[in-house]
């Protein structure tokens, strides 16, 4: 692959001075995707089951280990994933926070095993077993899925009480991030979510939305409230069938960053450090995040851009990142500001976000020309979509084991069946 003009290759080292400007960077492009994660969360399930502290510690602590594992060679920071928005809420109502974290530790462990597989066979199966026609509808499901909870957030569904100023405050909101990233130049174009939650933050304190009487009572230091296996709590497996479906899109995910981040950088990644390295550093990151209480890990597509935009692609910048990452989730005074956004402003946000997460399954489709002239396609995709979003469920009981299969798991499952079964149309 060609190089493509790096200010830093992926061994340089950059000056001091530029080395902590270009690593403040990178935080602030994760930052404002990563605390959503565990905000909305929180909010859908009306209860702490993630906190923001722990989310830090984990991504720095996550794109460390992935350094160690790809010997350095793969400028990838590792952020929390939307795709686990949905199946973490639904894990949570069925088993609580154990059969949360359990369920991201086991996914940690499938990214593991899929490493060692591709390492001793290849990655031919993995490309027959998730084609486009099952990718872009999985993703699909992931943002639509989570729609009714922005509706909810802004006060505009029918079942919520309609307060004109949390309506105005998510239309400001969404109208700053909607500008930031389409108009916006440079490195603002990559923090399109941070400066909307920021504007959007600003605009509730104007209207008197915003409590910070918990900013005033945290500590300037604190430790995060870690949960950990066998301490916390006791592992409960019988949330396992709603996580770990989703190790088909985020793996898919995983491959797509680093195709791109290569091509950026003019190096083949999944060839060197090998997609079995980058899989294992993921995984493993992502079993270290369920183990201390964090969500799963994904490489970022914000660190593509600022690689991209800025021709950095230096690992010691993403170390030094990882560790002001760790450093702020010690920081109470910053993370209790961080948990007094108003949910009208994470409704605004969350309103484009959504969406783009669902246009990015639709984007999976288009660029990879999925012919929809084929009913096959549209046998599989529709199939997804209806059991995906229209809330499906399959409860099995044997003696005294049972086994329920729902929503993007049995959509999941669907599509893979009907893709392979179904005869290819002339």
């Amino acid at each position: 692959m060609k190089k493509n003009n790096l200010i830093l290759d992926v061994s340089e080292k950059p000056s001091l001075g530029k080395w902590i400007i270009l690593s403040l960077q990178h935080v602030f492009a994760m930052f404002g995707a990563t605390i959503l994660v565990p905000i909305l969360v929180n909010q859908a399930a009306g209860e702490e089951v993630l906190t923001i502290p722990v989310t830090l510690v984990a991504s720095g602590i996550g794109t460390l280990l992935y350094q160690l594992c790809t010997k350095g060679k793969s400028p990838v920071y590792l952020g929390s994933s939307f795709a686990f928005i949905t199946p973490m809420i639904l894990a949570f109502a069925k088993t609580g926070s154990s059969g949360v974290f359990t369920g991201i530790m086991a996914v940690g462990l499938a990214y593991i095993l899929v490493a060692l597989i591709i390492k001793f066979v290849g990655v031919n199966w993995l490309q027959k077993l998730l084609p486009p026609i099952i990718i872009g509808p999985m993703i699909m499901i992931i943002g639509l899925g989570l729609a009714p909870t922005a509706i909810d957030s802004i006060g505009i569904s029918s079942s919520s009480k309609f307060i004109w100023q949390n309506v105005v405050v998510a239309l400001i909101t969404f109208i700053t991030t909607a500008m930031v990233a389409t108009k916006a130049k440079g490195f603002f174009k990559v923090i399109p979510f941070l400066v909307g939650i920021v504007v959007g933050y600003i605009s509730a304190c104007l209207f008197g939305l915003v409590d910070f009487k918990p900013v005033l009572e945290a500590a300037w230091f604190s430790i995060p409230k870690f949960k950990f296996p066998f301490i916390n709590y006791k592992p409960d497996f019988d949330a396992l069938i709603i996580i770990l479906p989703i190790v088909l899109v985020t793996i898919s995910e995983h491959i797509g960053d680093h195709t791109v981040l290569g091509t950026i950088i003019g190096k083949d990644l999944i060839k060197n450090p090998g997609l079995d390295k980058t899989l294992l550093g993921d995984g493993i990151a992502t079993f270290v995040a369920g183990f201390i209480g964090g969500p799963a890990n994904t490489t970022y597509g914000e660190n593509t851009s600022v690689v991209g935009m800025s021709k950095i692609a230096s690992i010691y910048v993403l170390r030094l990142a990882a560790i002001f990452a760790i450093s702020l989730g010690f920081m109470g005074k910053f993370t209790s500001l961080v948990s007094t956004i108003p949910n009208c402003v994470l409704g605004g946000v969350s309103l484009l976000l959504y969406g783009f997460i669902a246009v990015n399954g639709l984007k999976v489709l288009v660029e990879n020309k999925v012919d929809f002239n084929k009913n096959k396609n549209v046998i599989v995709s529709a199939a997804m979509l209806v059991i995906g979003l229209g809330g499906a469920a399959i409860s099995l009981t044997i003696k005294d084991f049972s086994l329920s299969i729902s929503g993007m798991a049995l959509a999941a499952i669907v599509g893979i069946i009907l893709n392979v079964s179904l005869k290819e149309e002339n």
